[in-house]
């Protein structure tokens, strides 16, 4: 009995030491639990909802894009929910945000890594010079930038204006009306073949990728279904056939270099296989060049082109810029690098221009961890979506919005940063932005001292989207020379 009673106030002494302990240890539980809870009530994810099972908000967007009214359409769901939201795109779970800190933020995040939608990597590829990262990015970008940078483009003004010049005598001298965005995109294609590819005006192959790449770029926004009669299984077969055209490219200029009849310097092609990228690499690369070089640049020059119709104020000094060079310049003498630089009022209504309808509608990002933005968390493996109109349109940052004042970029210190993104920001800044500078100062010099133009009867000016702006009827001009 006694080591029974012994064993039982052993028991009970314990018993009463661990409720003691736990008694004591209360507040610090609680203050730890309401510690854990104060954080996931400062790291909720954002507010919104993913909509539909499977589609979330996607078919929505995409109507939106087609019948231009997506800007009005996101910025309703920031007025709902505020400059941080979610939504669900392309089968993911997305943060939307909003504002010159979120593009800073989509743009320079070190926890954010680019992001394309399933049909663009379809129809692209996924080993682009956007889609690798760290060192491997610095090293294609590097590659590039010889073609791309400033002093790179200086020597290729006399080959631009060569294909400006030959593009106007063939398709807009002797004509009464022209569809500007299918010539633009015509001419960039041709622009870009010749300068960055090295691909001849009698070449195959130039011809081909025109032809294939004019059916893929409608698909890179496509509800990814590779089903028979689908916009998307028709432009997957048309990158299919580009990628075997740009194949071949690239064995033709393999075998010039084994011949030592080329040199890194002549073409992009060339520079990357003496640099040792895989075939495949250069591939996606050559598919992405075009596809950022041709639609975007094409999609400039015609909405500028229109915007001009509709002001005459800024057509007016557009022209007598352009006309005070042409006057410099003897008869079919070519333009100057110092030309180009004397173009200013030219360029801030180009910019104007891309402020008013800036051609990549929105930029994707991919949550590389769990991220913190404006209060709300970002979990891992999520989209991050801004949109470059939600700024280019707010009148905080651009008084009355919709009026075209190419004067708003006479001073372009006056913008806050990052409140104008036309092209990207950041590490990641769009490497071709100073080719199309002078491609798109070239080709309007040329337009406007050759031609007077107005929108043809039935054309109303209006566009829509998928994903680049497109004008109704391409833009359906009336045209006269200027003798």
């Amino acid at each position: 009995m006694g080591d029974a009673d012994s064993t039982t106030t052993t028991a009970m002494a314990a018993a009463l030491a661990i409720a003691a302990a736990l008694l004591v240890s209360l507040p610090v539980l609680y203050s730890l639990l309401l510690d854990k809870t104060s954080r996931k009530k400062k790291k909720a994810i954002p507010p919104g909802s993913f909509g539909l099972p499977v589609v979330g908000h996607t078919l929505t967007l995409l109507r939106a894009l087609r019948a231009n009214t997506a800007e009005d359409w996101l910025s309703r769901r920031a007025a709902a929910y505020g400059p941080v939201s979610r939504l669900s795109l392309f089968r993911h779970p997305t943060a939307f945000l909003v504002g010159p800190s979120a593009n800073k933020f989509v743009f320079t995040s070190p926890a954010l890594t680019t992001m394309n939608s399933e049909a663009f990597s379809r129809m692209v590829g996924r080993r682009t010079v956007r889609d690798v990262a760290g060192d491997e990015h610095t090293r294609v970008r590097a590659m590039m930038v010889q073609f791309l940078k400033l002093d790179a483009v200086k020597r290729h003004v006399a080959a631009m204006e060569a294909e400006v010049r030959r593009h106007l005598d063939a398709h807009w001298r002797g004509r009464a009306a022209v569809a500007v965005m299918p010539s633009m995109k015509a001419l960039t294609f041709d622009v870009m073949s010749t300068v960055l590819f090295g691909m001849g005006r009698d070449s195959a192959v130039r011809r081909e990728l025109s032809a294939e790449f004019q059916q893929l770029v409608q698909g890179i926004w496509a509800v990814p279904l590779d089903l028979p009669f689908t916009r998307f299984s028709r432009c997957l077969a048309a990158s299919r056939r580009g990628r075997r055209a740009v194949a071949g490219v690239i064995g033709e200029r393999r075998a010039k270099l084994e011949r030592g009849e080329s040199s890194p310097a002549d073409d992009i092609v060339t520079h990357m296989l003496c640099k040792g990228l895989p075939d495949e690499e250069i591939t996606d690369n050559v598919m992405f060049l075009m596809v950022a070089a041709h639609d975007t640049t094409a999609a400039l020059i015609t909405f500028l082109l229109r915007h001009l119709d509709a002001n005459k104020d800024a057509y007016a000094k557009v022209l007598q810029e352009q006309q005070e060079i042409a006057r410099s310049k003897a008869p079919g003498e070519a333009l100057s690098w110092e030309d180009l630089c004397r173009m200013r009022y030219t360029w801030a209504a180009a910019m104007e221009t891309l402020r008013m309808v800036p051609p990549p509608f929105s930029m994707l990002r991919r949550a590389l961890d769990d991220v913190e933005y404006g209060g709300y968390l970002i979990p891992k493996g999520w989209q991050v979506m801004n949109a470059t109109t939600m700024t280019h349109w707010d009148p905080a940052i651009f008084p009355d919005p919709g009026r075209f004042d190419p004067a708003r970029f006479e001073d372009p210190s006056a913008i806050p940063p990052y409140g104008f993104v036309p092209f990207g920001g950041g590490a990641r800044i769009c490497p071709g932005n100073e080719f199309a500078k002078v491609e798109t100062l070239v080709a309007v010099h040329h337009i406007v001292t050759r031609f007077r133009w107005k929108l043809a009867a039935g054309c109303d000016g209006s566009f829509s989207r998928s994903p680049m702006p497109y004008p109704s009827q391409g833009l359906l001009v009336d045209i006269e020379p200027i003798h």
